[in-house]
C-alpha cells in the first residue's frame, strides 16, 4: 500500500501525520502534500514539512500554531488531455472527520459530466479498502477503431512495361518483351477487399468520436469479364489477354496476319493485332489493345489502345503515323509522326515528330536523335542529340506551356460558378423549407423553383468536374519541374532544349551531360 498523510486539527495548532508505504507501495510525495495544504490555505514551514514527508514516522508534526476546521475525506480528479481517462487521487480525512460515501463520489462524477466508461470495479475496491495517495482510474473512454480504404488486388501484372533487353553486341532484343498477360476462361482477374468503416469511440463525457472517412471501391466490369455473385471477384469470360485501363479490366483476343496490304485491307479490331510480315504504305491498323509487327512499317498508320511493338521499325515516308494509348517499342523511327501516352523506346529517331506522355529512351548501337521535334513529359535519354551536319533538332520535356493557361481558366470558372451557386443557395433552401412544411406554390413560383434547382445541380456538377481537372493539371505542373534530358554521348551545337516554359540553344558541343531546370534557367551538369 502507498504511504499517505493525515491532517491533525488541535485546539491551538494544526499538525500532520505522514505514514510510510508497505510492501511494494510508493512513498508520499512532498508536492502532493504541499498542493493539499495550499488548496486549503493551511500554512506550513517547508523545511519542517519536508522532514515530516521524508521520515514518515506516523508521529504528529506541528505545521502551525493555528487551529483549523476538520477536513473530510476528499480527492483530486485528473482528466487526460484527450478526455479519454479520469483518475482520482484520494486524501485521508483529518482525525475524527467524515468519510465520503461511494454514492456521493458517483454523484460528483455525474455533476462533472463524466458519464461514460465508469470503472465501477476500481471505485468499489477503493471504498472497500480505502488506499490513499494513489492514482485510481475511475473512468475510461472507448478508443476509436480506425477503418481502412477498400483495396483491389489484381491477379495479373497491372503495370507491365515493354522494356527490351540489351544484347552483348549492343543491339536491342525486341522479340522477348513479355507485354501480354494471358488468361484462361474462368480465371480470377481481380479481388476486391471492401472498405472497413471502423468503429466509433466515445470519451468519458459521452461524446462520440467517429473514425476517419474511408474510400469505397467497386470492381468495374470490362469486356469479356463478369462479377461473382457477391461482387468481390472479377472473372474472365474467355481465353485471351487481360489489360487494365482507367480502372476497368478487360479481356481481349488476338488476331494474326501474315501482312497488312491489299490482301487484307485496313484492319480494325477490338483486341490485339499481330502481323508476322510488313504493313504496306497507305494501310492502317486500329487495335483496341496491342499491335505487334515483326516486319517493317512503310508509311502506314497504326493506332492502339495499349502498346505498339515494331521489331523492325517504321519508315514513315513523311506520312506514316503511330499512336499508342500505352508504350511504343521500335527498332527505329524515320520520317514519321509517333505519339504514346506511355514511354517510347527506339535505337534511333531521324527527322520525325515524336511525343511521349512519360519518357523517351533512345539506346543501342546508334542511339541518336537527329532532326525533328521530340517531346516527353518526364525525361528523354539518348546517346547523341543532333548531328555534326547541323540538322534542326528540338528536344522538349516537362509540362506543355498551355497547361498554365488552362489552370488559370479552370480557377476562374470554379470561382465564377461558386459565386453563382452561393447567390441562389438561400432561395433554393427557402423553397425546399416551404415545400417540406406543406406550403403550396403558385405555378409561376413552381416554374422558378424548378429552374433554380436545375441550375443548382448544373453548377454543382460543373464545379466538381472542373475541380477534378484542375487537381490533375496542377499535379502535372508540379511534376514537370523535375523533368530532364540525359545525353550519354554528345549534344551537338544548334539543338534546342525546352524544359517546361524555358529553353536554351546548345552553343558548344557537350558530352555526357544532363540538362535540367534550375533557378528558372536550363542548365547542364555532368552525369
Amino acid at each position: 500500500m502507498n504511504g499517505y498523510f493525515q491532517l491533525i486539527t488541535m485546539p491551538t495548532s494544526t499538525g500532520i501525520k505522514v505514514y510510510g508505504p508497505t510492501e511494494d507501495g510508493h512513498a508520499v510525495k512532498y508536492d502532493d502534500v504541499k498542493e493539499y495544504l495550499e488548496e486549503r490555505v493551511i500554512s506550513y514551514r517547508p523545511a519542517i514539512l519536508n522532514e515530516a514527508v521524508t521520515e514518515a514516522t506516523g508521529e504528529i508534526v506541528i505545521l502551525n500554531d493555528n487551529s483549523c476546521y476538520p477536513e473530510r475525506e476528499s480527492y483530486r480528479l485528473t482528466i487526460s488531455r484527450d478526455r479519454m481517462e479520469a483518475s482520482a487521487f484520494f486524501y485521508a480525512p483529518s482525525e475524527n472527520a467524515e468519510y465520503m460515501s461511494k454514492r456521493e463520489f458517483l454523484e460528483d462524477l455525474q455533476y462533472r459530466n463524466i458519464i461514460y466508461g465508469i470503472d465501477i470495479d476500481n471505485i468499489n475496491d477503493y471504498f472497500d479498502f480505502r488506499e490513499y495517495c494513489k492514482e485510481i482510474v475511475v473512468a475510461r473512454g472507448t478508443k476509436t477503431r480506425e477503418g481502412c480504404n477498400a483495396r483491389i488486388d489484381y491477379q495479373f501484372k497491372a503495370d507491365l512495361h515493354a522494356k527490351p533487353a540489351m544484347r552483348e553486341d549492343g543491339s536491342v532484343d525486341y522479340f522477348n518483351l513479355n507485354i501480354i498477360n494471358h488468361v484462361k476462361k474462368g480465371e480470377q482477374l481481380a479481388i476486391l477487399t471492401p472498405e472497413d468503416p471502423g468503429d466509433p469511440g466515445k470519451n468519458i463525457y459521452g461524446e462520440v468520436l467517429n473514425p476517419r472517412p474511408v474510400k469505397p471501391l467497386k470492381l468495374a466490369v470490362g469486356k469479356n469479364t463478369s462479377l461473382s455473385p457477391d461482387g468481390l471477384v472479377l472473372i474472365s469470360e474467355t481465353d485471351g489477354h487481360v489489360t487494365l485501363k482507367q480502372g476497368k479490366v478487360s479481356v481481349s483476343n488476338v488476331i494474326q496476319f501474315e501482312n497488312v496490304d491489299v490482301a487484307t485491307g485496313n484492319v480494325n479490331y477490338d483486341g490485339s493485332v499481330e502481323v508476322r510480315g510488313t504493313v504496306a504504305a497507305g494501310f492502317s491498323i486500329k487495335a483496341g489493345a496491342n499491335i505487334l509487327v515483326k516486319g517493317v512499317v512503310e508509311g502506314a498508320s497504326l493506332t492502339a489502345g495499349n502498346d505498339i511493338i515494331l521489331e523492325r521499325g517504321i519508315n514513315g515516308m513523311g506520312k506514316g503515323e503511330i499512336k499508342a494509348g500505352g508504350n511504343i517499342v521500335t527498332k527505329f523511327i524515320e520520317n514519321a509522326k509517333v505519339s504514346a501516352k506511355g514511354s517510347i523506346t527506339s535505337e534511333s529517331i531521324l527527322h520525325s515528330s515524336v511525343s511521349s506522355g512519360t519518357e523517351i529512351n533512345v539506346s543501342g548501337k546508334k542511339g541518336f536523335i537527329a532532326g525533328g521535334r521530340v517531346t516527353a513529359t518526364d525525361r528523354i535519354t539518348a546517346k547523341d542529340l543532333g548531328s555534326d551536319m547541323g540538322a534542326t533538332t528540338i528536344i522538349e520535356v516537362g509540362a506543355d506551356p498551355g497547361l498554365k493557361i488552362r489552370i488559370r481558366e479552370l480557377q476562374k470558372a470554379i470561382s465564377d460558378s461558386s459565386k453563382r451557386l452561393e447567390n441562389i443557395k438561400p432561395t433554393v433552401e427557402s423553397i425546399t423549407k416551404r415545400l417540406r412544411s406543406g406550403q403550396q406554390l403558385s405555378p409561376e413560383q413552381t416554374r422558378q423553383a424548378q429552374q433554380l434547382i436545375t441550375q443548382n445541380k448544373v453548377l454543382t456538377s460543373q464545379i466538381e468536374k472542373n475541380t477534378n481537372e484542375l487537381n490533375e493539371l496542377q499535379q502535372k505542373l508540379a511534376d514537370s519541374k523535375d523533368a530532364y534530358v540525359v545525353v550519354e554521348g554528345t549534344a551537338y551545337p544548334g539543338i534546342t532544349i525546352h524544359i517546361g516554359d524555358q529553353q536554351t540553344t546548345v552553343k558548344t558541343e557537350s558530352t555526357y551531360c544532363r540538362f535540367v531546370l534550375r533557378d528558372g534557367v536550363v542548365k547542364t551538369s555532368p552525369i
